[in-house]
């Protein structure tokens, strides 16, 4: 006969947990646990410290003007998927969200260039370097001048 303990230790390399304590905020995955002591909730944590550290001055508008100033990825040039902010010079190497360092990107080239230094990721990536910083001067000279920012 298989009572309910047993049950539930069958199911230990399932997602199922072994053991719910009504008391504790832990919940046990066989050899895992759950916890906020996780890497992902460290990590959440740490990023949230860095970015309130500088100040971001992008607002919702401006991010508006340069998608459409880009018309889809600032990479890649897909237009047609959802286009995420992007970071010329990456929030972990000192960079912000602002108007001169922020570009569309899609998904798959933001994940790819990840934090790495922008030229050196088109490079790698074979992608056009030149055509990428020449479009990139002409849109920051566009909506530097629509949102009266010098551009640095």
């Amino acid at each position: 006969m298989i009572t309910v303990s047993h049950a539930c230790r069958m199911t230990a390399n399932s997602h199922m947990p072994d053991e719910i304590n009504p008391w504790s905020r832990r919940v046990t995955y066989g050899w895992r646990v759950a916890s906020n002591r996780s890497r992902r909730a460290r990590a959440a944590r740490k990023r949230k410290r860095r970015m309130a550290r500088v100040e971001h001055d992008l607002s919702d508008q401006q991010w508006t003007a340069i998608k459409a100033a880009w018309g889809g990825c600032a990479y890649c040039g897909a237009a047609d998927t959802a286009l995420q902010r992007d970071c010329l010079l990456a929030l972990s190497r000192g960079g912000r969200y602002t108007l001169e360092n922020i570009v569309p990107a899609c998904r798959s080239c933001n994940a790819s260039k990840c934090n790495e230094e922008v030229t050196g990721w088109l490079r790698r990536k074979r992608l056009d370097e030149k055509a990428f910083l020449l479009r990139h001067y002409e849109v920051n000279n566009a909506l530097a001048a629509e949102f009266a920012t010098p551009v640095q």
